[in-house]
């Protein structure tokens, strides 16, 4: 029986400026794409990013979702159960909604194709150094709640549960299929894991990794993933809870970062952009890697009737 080309499935997980999260399933075509928007967003907004969307992209059951919640990981969780249920997709890419690609379809695919059960993500076994003082041993170890935007944290240790390899790692991500279906049945088989984690601080960043990095729940896993992102963020070395937004002042810097020979692995996305801000670089992105190619076509149509005597 013929192998199927490789191809991602991705999961957009966003909750506001519906005209980015539109741009950014365009430039994805012809991938299928699993949206969710957080029911926090107003009526007007989740129409605004849904509404006439190609029949590629499946709209995901609406959880009110929020910085530092469980709710961002059941969200991601949903997200690769509708894949894995509706697509024979080879990998599924967890991206938020002011992501970008940084390469057209072909190229994307190529990798993936060249990785086959093979997921994409840096996992850092706890604890981990960049993390602070305790290597982020405390999200584990103490119960927590988020409340806007604030930590609070109950100062009474918790025991932790057995057989379970704790690991942080960005929520941005590629998985190969078995890994994702891995994490679904966790989700499943392992409720009191899911009770656990409720209450653990930014559990996006530990619960799928440490699920991937136990060998009781994701056997073989250590020998089938590549520990490199494959996000370009642009970190500016200040303090901060988020990353800085994108904009064409960035545009060296970020292309330098895409066609650096010394990488092993090519950056295939990047963040954070948004519509206001970010306007002028997305059009030179889209212009470097061949994106959206028919609305490029349009947009220089357009331009040259307005100069045309």
């Amino acid at each position: 029986m013929a192998i199927s080309p490789a191809v991602p499935a991705c999961i957009v997980l966003a909750h506001e400026d519906p005209t980015h999260v539109r741009r950014l399933v365009e430039a994805l075509d012809p991938f299928p794409v699993f949206l969710h928007c957080d029911a926090r967003a107003p009526e007007t907004v989740f129409r605004a990013m849904t509404d006439g969307l190609p029949e590629r992209v499946r709209l995901l059951p609406r959880i009110r979702t929020g910085w530092a919640r469980w709710e961002n990981v059941a969200a991601e969780v949903s997200g690769y159960r509708a894949a894995l249920a509706e697509t024979d997709a080879s990998h599924v890419a967890v991206l938020t909604g002011s992501d970008y690609p940084l390469a057209n379809p072909s190229e994307i695919a190529a990798l993936l194709e060249a990785h086959r059960g093979e997921s994409f993500i840096a996992v850092n076994p706890l604890p981990f150094e960049a993390w602070g003082r305790d290597g982020g041993i405390s999200r584990i170890r103490f119960r927590h709640w988020a409340w806007r935007k604030h930590m609070l944290r109950l100062p009474i240790p918790r025991r932790v549960p057995r057989g379970v390899s704790f690991a942080g790692a960005s929520q941005l991500k590629v998985l190969a299929r078995q890994h994702a279906a891995a994490v679904v049945d966790t989700v499943d088989q392992r409720p009191d894991l899911v009770r656990f984690w409720r209450r653990t601080w930014v559990a996006d960043e530990t619960f799928v990794p440490s699920v991937l990095s136990s060998p009781s729940l994701t056997p073989g896993f250590a020998d089938e993933h590549v520990s490199q992102p494959l996000w370009w963020i642009g970190w500016d070395g200040t303090a901060r809870k988020s990353p800085p937004w994108l904009t064409v002042t960035d545009a060296g810097q970020l292309l330098e970062r895409r066609t650096d020979t010394d990488v092993g692995v090519q950056h295939l996305f990047a963040r954070k952009f948004s519509t206001d801000r970010s306007g002028d670089l997305l059009d030179v992105v889209d212009a470097a890697f061949g994106l959206r190619p028919g609305a490029v076509a349009s947009a220089q149509h357009d331009s040259a009737a307005v100069v045309a005597p």
